[in-house]
């Protein structure tokens, strides 16, 4: 009897023990480019309503580009993989279910919206420029390396308990765009893009430069790699004499992005000039030596929508992610949506 107990207990032990330590000793040993501490993972209850089975993940099925392929999934799936892509495994899972709602929203609002004509023969695409960035199971263990395990852990949580749920404005599913990192504030979408949204308006973003890798940042071009690269977008614009007379009527938010400017007397938007310039954010300022133009830039991102890096912050400080959105969606509420 007391041999039948002691082998019992061995059984045991490597069942549910060792599995465990083996856990442990994987978390947080190397982390994806642009990540923070691992912090904890929290268990707070996001208070998220009841899904019918109708509008569960599992049973929508999408045909997603992936490169120059076309395959089949389901949206869990799919999901999964542009939160693997999208936002660093390392953030709390809070965070981490608000990016996965945040994705789901923006894909079906995408669907809803009807053919793409950059992929016409998909549904929605990996490509971040277009639609989301999407990253597969197998890349994401090459780069996460002994914390595979871990990481994969909490990107299937993310999506799992956030099944179904959307962020809804007026009853539909809102423009769900999300960026890494503001400078202070969120940015108005009208400001950014052609259209005001009501739920895409400006709101506090709690990140800064301790949260935030690479939050500030520097870009410099020689006088004549400025001009030739301005002149080549805007060959109208007169950018002879001093740098220091080429910029002017610069109109900004009051958390300093620029909304726009005039260059060489050529009225162009920020958004414009981050574009052609390859700048972080619209946030920035300029300054001059006697050889270079220097773009001082703060934050990552158009910032308009989520902040990914503040939702982070957030969720560190106990905020759930139904919490976060509403936040950052203005007007927004997060549930169910039938269709």
């Amino acid at each position: 009897m007391r041999k039948s107990f002691m082998v019992a207990a061995v059984l045991i032990f490597f069942l549910f023990f060792l599995p465990w330590l083996w856990g442990e000793e994987q978390g947080g040993a190397s982390l994806p480019e642009g990540g923070a501490d691992s912090p904890s993972v929290p268990e707070g209850d996001s208070q998220l309503p009841e899904v019918p089975d109708a509008v569960h993940d599992s049973g929508t099925m999408l045909r997603v580009k992936i490169g120059e392929s076309v395959e089949e999934m389901d949206l869990e799936t799919y999901l999964q993989g542009v939160v693997r892509a999208e936002m660093p495994a390392s953030f709390e899972l809070e965070a981490l279910k608000a990016q996965a709602i945040a994705a789901r929203t923006y894909t079906l609002y995408k669907m809803e919206q009807g053919e793409n004509a950059n992929h016409p023969e998909a549904d929605i695409c990996g490509d971040f420029a277009c639609c989301q960035a999407y990253q597969s199971e197998e890349d994401a263990a090459r780069a996460w390396g002994m914390s595979t395990a871990v990481y994969e852990n909490k990107i299937d949580r993310a999506v799992a308990e956030t099944d179904g749920q959307v962020i809804l404005y007026e009853g539909a599913p809102v423009l769900a765009v999300f960026h890494s990192s503001s400078a202070g504030a969120t940015q108005n979408s009208g400001d950014v893009w052609q259209n005001s949204l009501p739920y895409l308006q400006s709101v506090d973003s709690p990140e800064g430069a301790e949260a935030v890798p690479n939050y500030y940042s520097k870009v410099s071009f020689t006088l004549t790699d400025f001009k030739e690269r301005f002149a080549a977008q805007y060959p109208t614009a007169n950018l002879s004499g001093s740098p220091s007379n080429w910029f002017t009527n610069i109109r900004q938010t009051e958390t300093g992005a620029v909304l726009s400017l005039e260059v060489g007397g050529v009225a162009v938007s920020g958004t414009e000039l981050r574009t052609l310039l390859g700048l972080r954010s619209t946030t920035f300022t300029i300054s001059f030596t006697d050889t270079e133009v220097v773009f001082s830039v703060t934050g990552y991102g158009h910032g308009v929508g989520l902040s990914q890096y503040g939702a982070n912050v957030l969720a560190g400080e106990g905020w759930t992610c139904r919490e976060i959105l509403e936040h950052y969606y203005t007007g927004a509420s997060v549930g169910v949506y039938e269709g």
